[in-house]
């Protein structure tokens, strides 16, 4: 059985960091790996995105030089090192597997989801 657990998620002043962690198991970890969030009441958008090598990275351009995404394939995990948040980042953060081809940013290229961990940035 496939599952992807999130962690790391909490509370933070605006300025702070957080990390956030994804474990996976119940699959070869071949996989190009993603990270995304909702806001409340808002649609779920793509954060970041690494591939199954760990040799490409792609971010949201709003996290660009304040997130890091990066993977430890020994210890089937996935990693968003997030700095400088902002409240505008608050949201419930997933983690996801890509299953499918298609752009890392594009969810419908993701089958495997995590139950999500929230952020909550404070101003």
């Amino acid at each position: 059985q496939v599952q992807l657990v999130e962690s790391g998620g909490g509370l933070v002043q605006a300025g702070g960091s957080l990390r956030l962690s994804c474990l996976a198991s119940g699959l070869p970890f071949r996989y190009a790996m993603g990270w995304f969030r909702q806001p409340p009441g808002k649609e779920r958008d793509f954060v970041a995105g690494i591939s199954w090598t760990g040799d490409s990275t792609y971010y949201l351009d709003s996290v660009k030089g304040r997130f890091t995404i990066s993977r430890d394939n020994a210890q089937n995990t996935v990693y968003l090192q997030m700095n400088s948040l902002k409240p505008e980042d608050t949201a419930v953060y997933y983690c996801a597997a890509q299953r499918y081809s298609g752009p890392a940013y594009d969810t419908r290229a993701y089958g495997y989801w995590g139950p999500g961990t929230q952020v909550t940035v404070s101003s």
